[in-house]
């Protein structure tokens, strides 16, 4: 075994929130490592399949133009309307989609700090944009953005892990790849004093006042998955890294950590049945599909078995993967037809997807292995049920169904005009809701609800915060949030030794 090294503040993954975090931590003075399991080719966790969006609190285009979006041109900013997203609102959403079991206190943190998070990521170097291709609709030659998450990061997800990654480099920030965590370090107290690491050269102790863990859920962890979501689970496709398995949280559960939050739920998505095992780094999220509310979805007998107009997308999407896991053959098919396929979002138009495009609904469902009595009578049931009213995608239109199960509560047009379409879907998981219990200073808390010193997380490993369903672009943002929390603590502990001995 190497020779143990020394750092103030270790920080475990190399994804959003761990990159935040170590930002954060060397803001206070401290030397930090960073430890990526992944090669540098495929670093970045689940943030670099992300689309980069961010829910956060502002008022309006105006206050955004001023210290978010300061590239935006007044002839673009006359093209955009964008709601203000108050506080309340915020939380409002936040607690209707996970059932009211969201921790108020984490829940507050992540809502209340989210505005100035996002100022702070971009002193770092972070550009954000509007999120035009997928959170708009043109509406009168204006683009109405809809649902809360308007906000993206230049390039995406994979731009998103670019910019904190440079920032970390200018930083003085050291990055080791390929380097693993497999045990927490801890002194007679209990106090955590680094990681037993595994890396190219082989296990290595790593000295440090302060971890942070940031490296994923187990999502990534079939074994996992199984135990906790249930069965079925392991047979669901991956939406990103490989590498997200659970190290860190097991490594803390080791150590008496607590566990916390929605263990047996997760956010799982339609994802394209013909995508890999796991996330593609050239396609990245392009394999889900969520333009379903502009049509229906059945599955394999032709049935309906959710409501695609429920509520905006944001609201939803995350839920209805784990719909289609109980479906026949774990597998679903979003219908459209010609008046709404022009609407969908650009993923549907990728080379890499599974689809079907014909002139009878007949002949759709032969093509893509649909019962076809099952469909024909779906869809007319559907189309009977539409009830008039003014059809628009940019808000909750209130167009409906009347007398069919399940409803569809907004944007319900009738499937009625060939060509008609078909894409067939099968359940992605993104990140898993149980982890570990933290305090509102980012500190681990074990079985007892004290404090394990030196031991701080953020990012998809914090439970307390998402329960049975997901609200879009709080994610992100809740690993930066508490990213930089847990790395300002986490700094600061860590020079505490020092301040002392040179008073």
């Amino acid at each position: 075994m190497a020779s143990a090294t020394e750092y103030d503040v270790i920080v475990i993954g190399a994804g959003n929130a761990a990159l935040c975090a170590a930002l954060s931590a060397r803001e206070q003075g401290s030397r930090v490592l960073v430890l990526e399991k992944a090669s540098e080719e495929e670093r970045g966790g689940n943030s670099t399949f992300t689309a980069g969006g961010f829910r956060f609190v502002h008022d309006g285009l105006e206050d955004l133009r001023g210290d978010v979006l300061s590239d935006l041109s007044d002839a673009e900013a006359r093209q955009i309307y964008i709601p203000p997203l108050p506080a309340d609102l915020y939380m409002h959403d936040l607690m209707k989609v996970t059932e009211s079991l969201s921790q108020e206190e984490l829940a507050g943190l992540l809502i209340g700090r989210s505005r100035e998070t996002v100022v702070w990521m971009k002193s770092k170097g972070v550009r954000f944009i509007p999120m035009f291709g997928r959170q708009s609709y043109k509406v009168n030659g204006i683009h109405h953005f809809y649902g809360g998450v308007n906000i993206e990061a230049v390039g995406g997800g994979w731009g998103l892990v670019d910019f904190l990654v440079k920032a970390a480099e200018r930083a003085s920030i050291e990055i080791r790849y390929r380097t693993g965590l497999r045990k927490l370090l801890q002194e007679r107290s209990g106090a955590v004093s680094g990681v037993l690491a595994f890396g190219p050269d082989g296990y290595e102790e790593i000295h440090g006042r302060a971890v942070v863990l940031a490296c994923g859920g187990f999502e990534s962890n079939p074994e996992m998955r199984t135990r906790y979501l249930g069965p079925g689970w392991e047979l669901c496709r991956v939406r990103g890294t490989k590498h997200n398995t659970g190290d860190g949280i097991r490594a803390a559960l080791d150590i008496g950590a607590q566990a916390y939050g929605g263990w047996s739920t997760c956010h799982a998505v339609q994802w394209d049945i013909s995508a890999p095992p796991f996330g593609d780094r050239v396609v990245l999220d392009n394999f889900q599909k969520h333009s379903y509310p502009l049509g229906i979805v059945v599955n394999m007998a032709g049935e309906r078995f959710v409501d695609e107009g429920a509520d905006f997308r944001n609201h939803t999407y995350a839920k209805y993967g784990r719909e289609v896991m109980k479906q026949p053959q774990r597998a679903a098919v979003q219908i459209f037809d010609s008046k709404t396929i022009g609407m969908v979002r650009d993923e549907y138009r990728i080379k890499q997807v599974t689809k079907a495009e014909a002139n009878t609904l007949e002949e759709l469902a032969q093509a893509l292995e649909i019962d076809i009595a099952g469909f024909v009578r779906t869809v007319g049931d559907y189309n009977a049920a539409c009830q008039p009213g003014d059809y628009n995608p940019a808000i909750l239109d209130g167009k409906h169904t009347a007398g069919i199960s399940p409803p569809k509560s907004n944007w319900a047009l009738p499937i009625s005009e060939p060509p008609y379409y078909g894409f067939v879907v099968t359940c992605g998981i993104t990140f898993t809701f149980g982890g570990l219990r933290i305090s509102t200073d980012g500190e681990v808390l074990d079985t007892t609800d004290a404090v394990i010193p030196g031991l701080y997380a953020a990012g998809e490993l914090v439970g307390g915060i998402f329960y049975q369903n997901y609200l879009g672009g709080a994610g992100l943002m809740s690993g930066s949030v508490f990213g930089r929390l847990s790395g300002r603590s986490a700094g600061q502990h860590a020079q505490r030794p020092a301040r002392a001995a040179a008073e």
